[in-house]
């Protein structure tokens, strides 16, 4: 896909990186990684190794999750959404990916040298798989986060759906899934972290919850030891994310919409 300008307007997906990013929406071709280094800058992120951020053009023969936490520098390929997209996400939730990045990188770290036949194990599985293709979920009625576990997709987004506009909030944290939302297609599903939040945290502005919940979902990390501590969701059943949403009829597709395994309590 090239370069549009006024990408962050595409979805809904894209809300809470608008409220660090709208300034690309001035760029009329792709952004270098000098402007995109500037904009990390603007709100300096520090790594766990207390390195700050910064983007460099090439790849070494050091683990990448090694050179972020220890150096900084994360490779950056220019004209790439996918690198685009998670630089964008370390400037909306630099604690929570600093946090990541150091439980990934304990995890690397803990496994055996690597092999032909070396696979990661179910940690660090659990934690790239966030870190691409992550949401965060939060709710102040805990019982909508219980459909979210329960599959109870129809009940959750059609028949409680004014519940879920009042009381629960969706922020897409996997920057592979955000790629995905520039032109999203029914069966796009993350694999969700999911948080009680009180009234207050509901009540307030976009900024202060994305700041929040920077804090939260840093903390949360804790907890996802193994894939299936991720709930899966079909993001575009969230009221607002998808035209056809509007429609009952659009919750009975079971192919997307799908009964299965409960997630473990989060």
């Amino acid at each position: 896909m090239d370069w549009d300008p006024r990408f962050l307007e595409r979805s809904p997906m894209f809300q809470a990186l608008r409220l660090r990013a709208d300034a690309l929406k001035q760029a009329s071709d792709w952004p270098e990684r000098s402007v995109m280094q500037r904009l990390l800058s603007s709100r300096p992120a520090l790594t766990a190794g207390r390195a700050p951020l910064h983007l460099v053009p090439g790849a070494t023969a050091d683990p990448y999750e090694k050179r972020i936490r220890e150096h900084g520098e994360m490779h950056y390929r220019e004209r790439d959404w996918h690198d685009l997209f998670n630089a964008l996400v370390w400037l909306t939730y630099p604690r929570t990916k600093a946090a990541l990045n150091d439980a990934q990188y304990a995890a690397f770290s803990a496994e055996p040298s690597p092999t032909p036949i070396h696979r990661r194990g179910a940690r660090r599985d659990a934690l790239t798989l966030f870190d691409e293709n992550g949401a965060i979920v939060v709710a102040s009625d805990p019982t909508l986060l219980d459909d979210v576990r329960r599959f109870r997709w129809k009940t959750l987004f059609w028949k409680r759906r004014r519940e879920v506009e009042t009381a629960m909030r969706v922020f897409v944290f996997g920057h592979a899934l955000l790629h995905k939302a520039l032109e999203p297609y029914v069966g796009m599903t993350a694999h969700a972290m999911l948080l009680p939040v009180d009234e207050r945290f509901i009540a307030h502005d976009l900024s202060t919850q994305t700041d929040a919940l920077d804090v939260l979902a840093a903390t949360a990390l804790a907890q996802i030891t193994t894939p299936r501590a991720l709930a899966p969701l079909p993001v575009l059943g969230v009221p607002g994310w998808w035209p056809e949403n509007v429609s009952e009829a659009f919750y009975d597709n079971v192919a997307y919409f799908r009964t299965g395994r409960r997630s473990p309590s989060q």
